[in-house]
């Protein structure tokens, strides 16, 4: 995962091509960090699909990914990291951080369009003197930042094993990389299907696949600014289209996994890439918001702020729905 993605990120993230459609729309995506969640639309620049549904997508990564990306290992060029990458009308990211923190502090007001995860697919990986679910009590839990979805995923891990916060555990915020424990800042933290495959070579173990526990999650999916959203729905529906359309051919045709995987974070023996194809093998086929997992983040964070809300004000699945109406997600999988 490190040179080659220099080469490919310059050349693949930051640009596609315009040949394949006469007057393509032109729009920024935030794609927010690496992670495994991320290839989908990876393949959908790589095999043309964006094209051909009328876009000219230009995809970028914050300069916090980045950093973030660099301290497990991964180099991400400058030139295709953009600062407010975040604030591009469509983002690629989970559904608590945008919830939270339009809610708590201003940020931008988003729309869930379509959910990628709807249960907590992460693994928890520690240090080497960890080795059970059970060695994990009393230690530090590395994290991101509150109300992201390493936040989340911790609680409600927590709630599963009835654990109680400052006795059972803690919670130690901007300590969620592999660096992060060898430095010692933390003991364990989740982890998405890249920075697994990376821990065996760190020394790390892959505790519990929190997948196994049926935790419900409104992970990483498609956000729409709302005000953007507003007039543009027809951008957006093509953007999910594209989504969807990527997922099925990742699905069917196990080789365009592969040829993204490799370029995007240099990853090409095959025990590697197994490992992360069945992952996204997870991903659904009809990705509608999880709203079950909004209600988990509404449950979470339970103030009088998040009560004048209901779930129904952060997601809008007309998009999956009228998808799923024409014919069209049926027709990706005969």
């Amino acid at each position: 995962m490190r040179n080659a993605l220099g080469l490919l990120l310059a050349s693949h993230l930051c640009c596609s091509p315009m040949h394949a459609a006469e007057n393509p729309i032109s729009v920024d995506v935030g794609l927010g960090d690496i992670t495994i969640n991320k290839v989908p639309f990876l393949i959908a620049a790589d095999n043309g699909i964006y094209e051909r549904n009328g876009l000219d997508i230009h995809q970028f990564i914050s300069p916090r990914a980045a950093e973030l990306a660099r301290r497990s290992g991964v180099f991400v060029p400058r030139e295709t990291v953009r600062e407010n990458s975040d604030a591009a009308p469509i983002l690629v990211g989970g559904a608590s951080p945008s919830i939270y923190g339009a809610v708590y502090s201003g940020g931008i007001d988003r729309v869930v369009l379509a959910s990628l995860e709807n249960v907590v697919k992460g693994h928890i990986i520690a240090s080497p003197d960890i080795h059970t679910i059970d060695d994990l009590r009393g230690k530090r839990f590395g994290f991101s930042n509150v109300g992201r979805a390493g936040h989340i995923g911790w609680l409600s891990f927590a709630r599963e094993m009835g654990w109680t916060q400052g006795s059972d555990f803690t919670l130690v915020e901007r300590a969620n990389t592999i660096s992060d424990i060898l430095e010692g800042r933390a003991d364990a933290t989740t982890a998405s299907a890249v920075l697994v495959a990376l821990a065996p070579e760190a020394g790390l173990n892959d505790i519990v696949d929190l997948q196994d526990y049926a935790l419900a999650f409104a992970g990483s999916g498609i956000n729409a600014e709302r005000s953007w959203l507003a007039g543009n729905r027809d951008i957006a529906a093509r953007f999910v289209k594209s989504a969807v359309e990527a997922i099925a051919l990742m699905k069917t045709e196990r080789a365009a996994f592969d040829a993204s995987v490799s370029k995007w974070l240099n990853i090409t023996d095959t025990p590697t890439l197994n490992s992360m194809y069945a992952a996204a093998l997870g991903f659904p086929e009809r990705p509608y918001p999880s709203v079950d997992g909004i209600g988990i983040i509404m449950e979470i964070y339970d103030t009088p702020e998040m009560r004048a809300h209901s779930a129904e004000d952060f997601y809008d699945s007309s998009f999956i729905e009228e998808l799923e109406r024409s014919g069209a997600l049926d027709a990706l999988y005969r």
